[in-house]
């Protein structure tokens, strides 16, 4: 029985406020390559980092039952090279998808993993557009949206994986679309890359009013505010909404560095939600993954036509995972961000 080493970032301390290298350790293992039938070994390529990960190292109860487990790989999403496989339909060499966690090597079983046709789009896309974030987007937008053609869509954290993804949907879908993200250069991507109507730059507000004098002035109002944000930003939006809205609640994170155990109160907009009688939905990527090929039949076809923008924001090296994930809440980045291993 021959083994290779096996690096992994261990999650070994609760976060109190933003997430960071002193939260993880980085350990080794030895892996035996010997695989029993229904195995593959693979070698990462690209592992994600995301926002969720913040949320499930919460101390109080999320959309998971316990918080994630102290002790343990981090979770996460792998793009891998498969090295040894006793299966059919996966040979040396081919690319997959998985949640094999933040680790260089895995030994598991096929059924957890996507074969990757890198003829469509780049492997990484797997991470990204062609990926969890692709699904939050398409089915967030679609199904608890609505979108209608001519109406108003707002989008927070417009220029991130999910947000950049949600405001190109609405504008194949004919929506008009305001997307709100934080600097200067990237609400000109947002209008020049994106090709939004609108893009608001929330840094240059000090307040929720200010802002959401300038949201109003122009779009006149809102008919779908998908919010991956929270915060200040939703304060602004949600009085600006017209009659029968929809208000998709993604993300809040604004909230994820510190506020998620002693969470913030939120905007006072219940009266604005019985005057539009609108409706307000939480929606997960998890919930929809039963249906990632529907999503993929839509949205592949897309991409390899070159019609939907998709930026990745690459770090190099495996031993970068944990600054990587600081960076999501304290660093500069568009699109999806990713760790090349």
């Amino acid at each position: 029985m021959t083994t290779i080493k096996n690096q992994q970032w261990i999650y070994i301390r609760h976060p109190d406020a933003i997430v960071g290298p002193e939260h993880y350790e980085l350990r080794s293992e030895a892996l035996s390559t010997s695989l029993s039938a229904g195995e593959v070994l693979v070698e990462a390529q690209y592992i994600s980092v995301d926002p969720y990960m913040r949320i499930n190292q919460s101390l109080k109860p999320t959309y998971n039952e316990l918080p994630h487990a102290l002790n343990t790989v981090q979770t996460a999403g792998v793009v891998a090279r498969v090295l040894a496989s006793s299966v059919p339909h996966l040979a040396v060499g081919d690319s997959v998808e998985g949640m094999l966690g933040w680790q260089t090597h895995a030994r598991v079983h096929h059924s957890v993993l996507r074969k990757l046709d890198p003829s469509i789009a780049p492997v990484s896309t797997a991470l990204g557009v062609l990926g969890m974030p692709g699904r939050t987007a398409w089915f967030g937008l679609t199904e608890s949206g609505r979108p209608h053609a001519g109406e108003v869509v707002v989008v927070s954290g417009a220029a991130g994986a999910v947000g950049s993804l949600v405001a190109q949907f609405a504008k194949r879908h004919g929506c008009k679309v305001l997307g709100i993200a934080g600097g200067k250069a990237k609400c000109t991507w947002l209008n020049e890359s994106l090709g939004l109507d609108w893009a608001v730059d929330y840094k240059a507000h000090s307040t929720a009013e200010t802002l959401a004098a300038e949201i109003k002035a122009l779009t006149g109002g809102v008919d779908v505010y998908f919010d991956n944000v929270g915060g200040m930003v939703s304060d602004a939006v949600i009085p600006l909404i017209n009659r029968r809205a929809r208000i998709v609640i993604c993300g809040s994170i604004s909230q994820y560095s510190g506020a998620l155990d002693q969470a913030e109160m939120g905007p006072r907009f219940l009266h604005h939600m019985l005057y539009q009688r609108a409706t307000i939905q939480g929606m997960l990527a998890r919930d929809y993954l039963h249906r990632m090929d529907e999503m993929l039949a839509i949205v592949a076809p897309m991409v390899k036509a070159g019609e939907i923008v998709f930026e990745e924001s690459i770090v190099e090296g495996f031993n970068q995972l944990p600054v990587a994930l600081n960076n999501l809440f304290t660093g500069e980045h568009r699109g999806k961000l990713l760790v090349k291993i």
